[in-house]
C-alpha cells in the first residue's frame, strides 16, 4: 500500500506539472502514455493468441497531433476509419483471415486509440487554457476519486459482488461508493474553479450542474472501463498488463477508467 500511495503521489505531480505547462506539452505527454497503453493491450491480446494487426494504429497515434493541431478535433474520427479500413484489408488478403483477428486488432484501436486520441483533443483546445484545464481534470479526478472510494468502501462493507465473473473482488458497496467518489471529485473540481476563475473566464465553463452529471456518468463509464480491462487481462490470463508502475502495474491499469471517462468528455466538448 505504501508503494502504490508514493506511485500516486509520483503520477498526481506529473499530471499537475503538464496541466501547467503549455497545452502541446500535455498532449504529447498523452501521447507517450497512450503509445504504452496501446502496446500492452496488443500485447495481451497477442499473449492469448491473437494475431493482430498493429501498424495502422502506431500510424495514426503518430500522425494525430500535427493533424489535431492543424485541423482540430474533427480529424479524429477519419483517422479511426482509415485505421479500421487497413486493418479490414489486410486481414481479408491473408491465407486464412479470421474475423476473430479482427475484432482482436480494433479492439486497442478502439478502447485505447480512441480515448486517447480524445485525450489529446482535449488538450489542444485552442486558446481556452482554463477550458483545458477543468476538463482534463474532470477526466481525471471524477474516475481515479472514484476507484479510490470503490477500494476502501468495497474492503469496509463487503457484500453481494458487484460483477463476479469479471472481477470477483468488487461489490455493489463498492461501486455505489465509487460513483458516489467521482460525484464529489466533480464538485470539488467546480469548487476550485469558482475560488480562483474570475468571471469573465468562468462564464466559460460548465455551469455547476453539467459538473454533477459528469460527475454520474463518468463515474459509471469509468468503472466500465475498469471492468473491460479486468476482462482482458482475465482472457489473457495476465493479472497486470505491465509492471511499468510499481505496485500499481502497467499504464493501462492506470488508465483504464481515465481512458473511458476521456470519450464521456470529448463528446462533451463537442456538444456543449
Amino acid at each position: 500500500m505504501k508503494q502504490r500511495f508514493i506511485t500516486g503521489l509520483m503520477l498526481t505531480a506529473f499530471l499537475a506539472i503538464n496541466l501547467w505547462l503549455p497545452n502541446w506539452c500535455m498532449a504529447l505527454a498523452t501521447l507517450v502514455c497512450i503509445c504504452f497503453a496501446v502496446w500492452e493491450e496488443y500485447h495481451a491480446l497477442s499473449i492469448a493468441g491473437h494475431r493482430v494487426v498493429t501498424w495502422p494504429t502506431w500510424v495514426i497515434l503518430g500522425v494525430s497531433m500535427p493533424l489535431t493541431w492543424l485541423f482540430g478535433v474533427k480529424v479524429i474520427v477519419p483517422l479511426l476509419a482509415l485505421a479500421l479500413f487497413i486493418m479490414i484489408t489486410q486481414i481479408l488478403f491473408r491465407k486464412e483471415p479470421e474475423l476473430t483477428d479482427l475484432s482482436m486488432s480494433a479492439l486497442p484501436l478502439l478502447t485505447v486509440a480512441l480515448p486517447g486520441l480524445s485525450l489529446v483533443a482535449l488538450s489542444l483546445i485552442p486558446d481556452q487554457k482554463a477550458v483545458e484545464v477543468v476538463l482534463l481534470c474532470l477526466t481525471f479526478a471524477v474516475p481515479l476519486l472514484g476507484d479510490v472510494m470503490a477500494l476502501f468502501v468495497g474492503s469496509a462493507i463487503g457484500g453481494p459482488k458487484f460483477c463476479p465473473a469479471v472481477s470477483p473482488k468488487k461489490t455493489i458497496a463498492g461501486s455505489i461508493g465509487g460513483l458516489a467518489g467521482s460525484v464529489i471529485a466533480a464538485m470539488a473540481v467546480y469548487g476550485l474553479s469558482v475560488a480562483i476563475c474570475n468571471a469573465s473566464t468562468l462564464a466559460k465553463l460548465p455551469v455547476w450542474w453539467h459538473y454533477l452529471v459528469l460527475g454520474f456518468t463518468g463515474g459509471i463509464a469509468g468503472q466500465i472501463g475498469d471492468l473491460f480491462a479486468s476482462l482482458v487481462k482475465r482472457h489473457s490470463g495476465l493479472k497486470d498488463f505491465s509492471n511499468l508502475f510499481p505496485g500499481h502495474g502497467g499504464m493501462l491499469d492506470r488508465l483504464d477508467s481515465v481512458l473511458f471517462m476521456a470519450v464521456l468528455m470529448y463528446c462533451y466538448l463537442m456538444f456543449k
